[in-house]
């Protein structure tokens, strides 16, 4: 059992406010009708999204993971940080004993902004291979959740002002 701690930074010309309002605060409604072919819903089992929320992500049958469950550690507008643990899915009580999620949103010089995403991962066993391999389909789909919001606000200027 170890732990590994991962860090990701994407960029964008999206301003922080409305990037943050878009991809974390309404997720559940922005995700599932941006990518209509990857996520059959999301929605609130516990909570309303704030800290202590339970997230369900339920997924198309072609995709690997077909449930996963996130709880809501910490929502702040204010300073665009967003914390989340996984609860069920993503390889959870078999590869990972846990897995954390801090993400933070900052301003670029040039207006636009930078997501700072870190996650640690405590792990269940040694498998080193399966443990990359998990790790590296995680960002992958970070980087292409991120793309797709990006892309939908730059088509859609108007929407999460």
């Amino acid at each position: 059992m170890g732990v590994i701690v991962d860090e990701q930074v994407l960029t964008c010309s999206i301003p922080p406010a409305r990037f943050f309002k878009a991809f974390f605060v309404d997720s559940i409604n922005l995700l599932p009708k941006i990518l209509p072919t990857i996520f059959k819903s999301i929605e609130y089992t516990e909570g309303n999204g704030g800290p202590g929320s339970i997230k369900v992500f339920s997924f198309y049958q072609g995709n690997e993971v077909k449930l996963m469950k996130h709880k809501v550690e910490e929502i702040d507008e204010a300073n665009l940080v967003y914390k989340f643990s996984i609860i069920e899915g993503a390889n959870m009580g078999v590869v990972f004993e846990s897995v954390k999620s801090v993400n933070k949103v900052e301003a670029s010089p040039d207006g636009g902004c930078i997501l700072k995403s870190t996650v640690t991962c405590n792990t269940k066993e040694d498998n080193e291979n399966v443990i990359q391999e998990s790790i590296r389909k995680s960002k992958e789909s970070l980087v292409g959740f991120f793309q797709a919001v990006v892309g939908y606000l730059h088509s859609n200027p108007d929407a999460y002002k």
